[in-house]
Parts: C-alpha cells; sequence; structure tokens
C-alpha cells in the first residue's frame, strides 16, 4: 500500500492522502447516515439492545463490503463518459474528486443532522452527474458528452423503480401476514405489547426474523453503498497515480492471455458482423486496417486500429508491471474504449441475441483487469463503514420507527420491511445496480403503514419526499461549482 507514494512530488502525496481521508469519511458519514435505517426496526421493536444490534450491524457491513465484488463501484465510475476516464490528468482528477467528495458529504451531513432519511446514493450519483457536467462546459464539449447518459439512466430507473417497489411489495407482505395469522402478537406495537402482555421483547419467532432481517439489511447495504466507496477510490488512484492503478499489476497471466485473446475474437466478431455493423466502426474492405490518430480518441470507427494497437501493446506481456507506465496508460485506454464501442453496438438493431451474448462476454474478458481493487482498498472502504454504522444512529431510529406512519410500528410492519429491502437491494447486487438503502428501507415502512391501515403522517413524508427531490440538483449543483472552482485553482 505505502509504495503508492514512492517518487510522488509532496504535494501530489499531500493530495493523495486528503483524498483517500475524504472518501474514506464519505464511507465513514455513509455509515451512521445510511445503516441507521438497517437497524432502525431491530432497535424500534426492542428485538435487540441499541448497542448490540450497531455493533452487529457494523461487521455485517465489513462482511458485505468485503464479499461484494466490485460490479457496483465500477457502475458508478462509469457514469463518468470515457473520454474523461481516460483524460484525467492530476490537477483534473483532484479537483473532480474533491468536488465530488465535499458535495456529497455536505448534504449527508445536513439531512442527517435534521433526521431525515436522505440518501447516500442519491448525493453520490448527483455530485459525479455535476462534475461531469461542469467538465463539459469547462472543455467546450456539448453537454450531452459530459455524462454517461445510458448508465445514468439505468441507474436513474433503478433509484426510482426500488422504493416504489419496495412500498408495493412490503405492504403486500403485510397483507398476506394479517390474512393468513390475524390474531398473531406479531401485529402489536412494541407499546401494545409491554401493556398488554407485560412482555418487553418480541414473540420469539418475530424477534428471530427481525434480527436476520436486520443483519441481512446491513449486509446487503456493504456490498452495495460499500462498493461506491471502493469506486470513488480507484478513481482517485487512477487520476492521481495512474501508472501504478490503471491496470490490474497482479493480473496473471492467464488474465492478460485473455485479455490479447478477447481483442482478437473481437476483432472477428465484427467481421463476421460486417453487414450489419460495416458503416459504425468504417470497417475496411479486404480486412485492411486504418491508422490509429495520434490524438487518441474513443472514436467507433477507429475501432480495428485500436484493436491492433492493444494487441501490438501486449504481444509478449506476462506481467503488466513489466510494461513501462505510459504503455501501461495506453492499454487502459484501449481497453476502455473498446468496452464503450462494444457497449453501443450491442444497443444497435439488427444483431442477433446470441451474437448480443457473445459480445457481452468478449466485454467481461476485455475489463477483467481494469475493473478491480486492490485488497487495501476493499478493507478501508469495509472499516470505515463498518466504525460509522456503530455512531449516529439514533436520529434517523426516531423517524424510521415513529414519524412515518402515524403510529408506532408493529413487528409484523419491520419484518415485512426489512425482508423486501434485503430482496431488493440484493437483486440490485445481482444486477450491479446501485440503489438506496434508505429509499428502500423507508418507503417500505410507510407501505406496510398503508396498509395497516394507520396513515402516514403528512410532515415527515413532505421532509423525506423533499430531501429525496433535492438531494439530486443540490449535489449536481454543489458539486459542479466546487469542480469549477478546483479547476480555475489548478490552473
Amino acid at each position: 500500500m505505502f509504495d503508492i507514494f514512492a517518487g510522488l512530488d509532496p504535494w501530489v502525496g499531500l493530495s493523495l492522502v486528503l483524498a483517500l481521508t475524504f472518501v474514506l469519511a464519505f464511507e465513514f458519514i455513509n455509515g451512521f447516515h445510511d445503516t441507521a435505517n438497517a437497524v432502525a426496526t431491530v432497535i424500534y421493536t426492542k428485538a435487540m439492545p441499541a448497542h448490540l444490534a450497531v455493533v452487529l450491524s457494523g461487521i455485517f457491513n465489513f462482511l458485505g463490503v468485503l464479499l461484494g465484488g466490485v460490479g457496483v463501484a465500477y457502475a458508478i465510475v462509469h457514469l463518468l463518459p470515457v473520454e474523461l476516464l481516460i483524460n484525467v490528468d492530476t490537477g483534473r482528477g483532484l479537483a473532480m474528486v474533491f468536488a465530488m467528495l465535499t458535495a456529497a458529504i455536505a448534504w449527508n451531513l445536513g439531512t442527517w443532522y435534521f433526521g431525515i432519511p436522505a440518501s447516500s446514493s442519491h448525493t453520490l450519483i448527483g455530485s459525479i452527474l455535476g462534475v461531469g457536467l461542469a467538465n463539459a462546459l469547462l472543455t467546450d464539449l456539448p453537454i450531452g458528452a459530459g455524462v454517461n447518459w445510458g448508465k445514468a439512466i439505468d441507474i436513474g430507473m433503478s433509484l426510482v423503480a426500488s422504493p416504489i417497489a419496495g412500498f408495493a411489495v412490503a405492504g403486500g407482505v403485510l397483507l398476506l401476514l394479517k390474512r393468513w395469522l390475524p390474531l398473531s402478537k406479531m401485529h402489536k406495537t412494541p407499546d401494545q405489547r409491554r401493556a398488554v402482555d407485560n412482555k418487553k421483547h418480541p414473540p420469539f419467532w418475530n424477534r428471530l426474523v427481525l434480527v436476520l432481517s436486520a443483519m441481512g439489511v446491513s449486509f446487503v447495504h456493504g456490498s452495495n453503498d460499500g462498493q461506491k466507496g471502493i469506486g470513488l477510490i480507484m478513481l482517485v488512484l487512477i487520476g492521481i497515480v495512474p501508472a501504478q492503478f490503471v491496470l490490474d499489476e497482479n493480473a496473471t497471466t492467464y488474465q492478460i492471455d485473455r485479455t490479447r485473446d478477447a481483442a482478437t475474437h473481437l476483432s472477428a466478431f465484427y467481421h463476421r458482423n460486417e453487414a450489419t455493423l460495416g458503416e459504425y466502426l468504417a470497417l475496411p474492405a479486404a480486412g485492411r486496417r486504418a491508422d490509429l490518430p495520434s490524438n487518441f480518441s474513443c472514436d467507433p470507427k477507429s475501432t480495428l486500429a485500436t484493436i491492433d494497437a492493444l494487441q501490438h501493446a501486449l504481444t509478449g506481456v506476462s506481467h503488466y508491471k513489466d510494461m513501462p507506465p505510459a504503455t501501461r496508460v495506453d492499454v487502459r485506454r484501449y481497453l476502455l474504449c473498446l468496452d464503450d464501442t462494444a457497449k453501443k453496438v450491442a444497443a444497435l438493431e439488427g444483431l442477433p441475441a446470441r451474437e448480443r451474448a457473445d459480445l457481452q462476454r468478449l466485454r467481461g474478458d476485455l475489463t477483467a483487469t481494469t475493473e478491480y481493487a486492490p485488497l487495501w482498498v476493499i478493507i478501508a472502504v469495509a472499516v470505515a463503514l463498518g466504525v460509522g454504522t456503530m455512531v449516529g444512529w439514533r436520529r434517523v431510529v426516531l423517524t424510521v420507527g415513529e414519524k412515518i406512519g402515524k403510529q408506532g410500528m408493529t413487528y409484523a410492519q419491520g419484518m415485512a420491511a426489512q425482508v423486501t429491502a434485503v430482496g431488493a437491494i440484493g437483486l440490485a447486487n445481482v444486477f450491479s445496480l446501485p440503489v438506496s438503502t434508505t429509499h428502500v428501507l423507508s418507503s417500505g415502512v410507510a407501505g406496510t403503514m398503508v396498509a395497516h391501515g394507520s396513515g402516514l403522517q403528512g410532515s415527515t413524508v413532505r421532509n423525506i419526499l423533499l430531501a429525496w427531490i433535492l438531494t439530486l440538483p443540490a449535489s449536481m449543483l454543489l458539486a459542479a461549482g466546487l469542480y469549477w472552482i478546483g479547476i480555475m485553482i489548478s490552473g
């Protein structure tokens, strides 16, 4: 880990330390900001003591980050257009990272202070979009080129659909519980349980489900939200010390061979589908290859030349460490551009489903050594998120437990909301889509309140919806302004 500082100018090294500190601070704040939602029901229903719940939640968040992979991490990274990702210099990279993180941290702290279950995911995504759009304006690019809009739409759909699904599914689960077990003690609130049964804790089976589902929410939260911190750290490392992190230096010879073979198969794939793709990719007749422009950019019409350049750079290479730093940077550029073009090709009409599936497998081989994270990065994020979970949870617990509905939450409502959240967030992890734990769980609680017939507290719901609506534009504007200031300062 510490060898990344070797040979760096003192100010660059200091900037790197500050940038990594900001990322870990964001994850720490994310821990007590978002994970309060994971333990809200289990604490409010007295299924577990608060101190034990937050400690176990912190542990399961840690495990979620450790075991969750990096799919969501790079979904966040690829919100930025590929042209920006391949041309990040130190000054612009620092401005980009500090703008995103400062905006995200400021908004998260503000909403946490007022006890509003706002979304860290929305905040971070808004910050990234703001930086991308600001970069387009500052570099005279079209606004449409400032953000990877295809990825942004996919993520936006997941962020919108997940709370709606949480509301509907959790409400449906509660209705089923009331239909199947109408007289069960699970339909009591903690206050009713204490007054009627003179008992402090939920019935055994209800308590077990509440505890297990709360830890499940913590685990999937770690595996989804924790990856966002991993993606941010990789942006920091690639932007400030690219020579060591543009490619996975620990990639095996087999992985490098797979990457080289994927480029060969990609060329064959394009020629096989020349009737459909010839004009889009400017495929030359008789297999002749165009030269790669000296001013390299991700142009689909340069795809074959990019494949040639990649294969030439990887010829005889068994370890990335053996390559000159400049060549490593070039290889990453080639791989990102080939992947970006392949994704665009897959969206074109006329390709058979089987060919699209082949192209998707080739994309996986192309990005195997660019979409990665060192173990120390994963552990650092896991620790920051886990420790953050153990502080600052009280404000949001009260909101989720008592202020969403017009009466307190029953045990059945807590179980329905938590089981729904585990399923929704876990499914999002499978498809590498970032979602908001806050929105899924709080909307699930709201759905159970409506299904229970207790209604919703207008003021709390209004505050949550207001935060939901304002988070994206506020974080975008704040990050864009900070990025502009950073670029002006860095010259």
